[in-house]
């Protein structure tokens, strides 16, 4: 009689905990807030994608030659991937809004400059100084979400719409890229974010709160430790491909960054304020997201540089059909984003990177059977499709995982190792990737080698299952008296944490 009840009870207390009754005063500014922002996380995603369908144009007008024109996009990459712990560290001690600002000026006034270069030379440094912009306002993108939202739900939310943008933002770039090569010039691929850019800058002290600075000493040889070490470890990746994974300037690369993080390491230990928190790392759960996530964009990127070259070399796409081609993966990002959030509470955030993860596994293992008789909608369509949906319902538990228990005043240290942690990950992801691809290709042709490289992509995956049955375990509860009561009678916060 009284299971009824208890149920409707039951159902009414989780909704309200997804849909509160009450919103803020100010939640319309709240939410325009959060939109702004995401929209400048977009913009800085896209640009690491948006000029790869352009390559072959800007080799034409500036003239690279063919070693030089990865540096096209390595020289954003290394700039990224190697300032964000310190653009992180810089947030929570400056004002996140403010390193916001500052970087993402940096980040326009470069886009501008990148797409007027006149010589090879220009283009790389206007790129990487972009990528030096991205890195001072990416930390605190995340960051800015997280202390923004009114509640937890409305937290959950912005995490997967952060998740949807930053997972589908590669995709879109090369889109996007496509479009205005066609139709303009890859000269638009930088100059597209000049307008976001300057309406961004404008609107973001009307709608965004600024948060408090942490007063301490600055961590100098932290920062210069950190940023030195990843641009080792991110320059040695990027040119495995090239010399190898046991040539001289790989191994010394490596070894330069090992050293350069253990340095870290003992010198965060014993800061006063340091520029990573000792205690984010020593988080089981933290790190096994923190590498789920690594290797889950680096066999994302693979299928990038792949899929890519398949498309327009094989089946003859032109920039945009490339681009087109990447519809798929963008949706279904975007379709999970809308989901997630109700879903993480029901499932927990294990269960969702394992299925997610593994969903991964089966879409590389079908690409792994493309051939030159193969067509875009019989091999290609449904892997990429496959893959989008699975990127979408993992992107969020593992990033509220990795910010979950993090102090206010720790967001954007926190921001800046997960993305990192991405940004190493894909860079590992596309050497190792093309390293294996190199090992069976045949000169001329480009199927031969292609089996072996999605079958490590599948390998990346079933390494992050693997890691997050390990590692995401959740904590064992207290023992709490309530847990001897009647299933029918505990709520559903207990429901959950079961």
């Amino acid at each position: 009689m009284s299971s009824a009840p208890t149920t409707r009870s039951t159902r009414s207390t989780h909704a309200s905990r997804d849909l509160p009754t009450e919103l803020p005063a100010d939640a319309g500014r709240i939410a325009t807030g959060i939109a702004i922002v995401l929209v400048a996380q977009l913009m800085l995603v896209l640009d690491a994608t948006v000029v790869n369908v352009a390559l072959p144009r800007i080799d034409t007008d500036l003239g690279f030659g063919p070693a030089s024109l990865s540096w096209v996009l390595n020289g954003y990459t290394l700039a990224f991937g190697g300032l964000l712990l310190l653009g992180g560290r810089l947030g929570d001690v400056r004002g996140r809004l403010r390193m916001f600002e500052i970087g993402l000026s940096m980040f326009t006034v470069f886009s501008l400059l990148g797409g007027l270069a006149q010589t090879p030379t220009q283009l790389v440094i206007a790129r990487a100084l972009q990528g030096a912009g991205a890195a001072m306002a990416a930390p605190s993108v995340l960051a800015l979400l997280t202390t923004s939202a009114p509640d937890e739900a409305a937290r959950n939310r912005a995490l997967a719409l952060f998740g949807a943008v930053s997972s589908a933002g590669a995709s879109i770039g090369l889109l996007l890229g496509g479009i205005v090569t066609d139709l303009g010039s890859w000269r638009w691929t930088l100059w597209i974010n000049v307008p976001i850019g300057l309406v961004v800058l404008l609107l973001a002290r009307r709608f965004v709160p600024e948060t408090d600075r942490r007063p301490g000493r600055f961590d100098v040889v932290g920062a210069v430790t950190a940023t030195l070490g990843a641009v080792a470890i991110v320059w040695s990746l990027i040119g495995t491909p090239d010399h190898g994974w046991l040539s001289m300037r790989t191994i010394a690369g490596f070894a330069v960054g090992i050293g350069l993080l253990l340095v870290l390491a003992r010198t965060e230990v014993r800061h006063p304020h340091p520029l990573v928190q000792p205690h984010l790392v020593r988080n089981r759960r933290r790190v096994g997201a923190l590498t789920s996530m690594a290797l889950i964009i680096g066999a994302n990127f693979s299928m990038f540089f792949l899929v890519v070259q398949y498309d327009e070399r094989v089946l003859g796409f032109g920039p945009f059909q490339t681009g087109l081609a990447f519809l798929p993966f963008s949706l279904g990002v975007f379709v999970m984003s809308r989901v997630t959030p109700r879903l993480i509470g029901w499932l927990g955030a294990r269960a969702m990177v394992m299925i997610g993860s593994g969903a991964m596994v089966a879409g590389y293992l079908w690409m792994s059977q493309l051939s030159t008789s193969s067509t875009y909608l019989g091999s290609v369509f449904g892997p990429v499709l496959i893959a989008g949906l699975a990127t979408g319902f993992v992107f969020m538990p593992i990033t509220a995982t990795v910010l979950g228990d993090v102090e206010p005043q720790h967001a954007g240290s926190a921001s800046g190792l997960l993305q990192t942690t991405q940004q190493l990950g894909g860079a590992v992801g596309v050497a190792a990737i093309v390293s294996v691809y190199a090992t069976g290709a045949e000169p001329g042709r480009f199927v031969p080698g292609v089996q072996a490289a999605f079958l490590t992509s599948a390998a990346f995956s079933l390494a992050a299952f693997l890691v997050a049955a390990a590692l995401l375990r959740p904590r064992p509860a207290p023992f709490d008296t309530t847990a001897a009561e009647p299933e029918s009678r505990r709520g559903p916060e207990l429901a959950e944490a079961a």
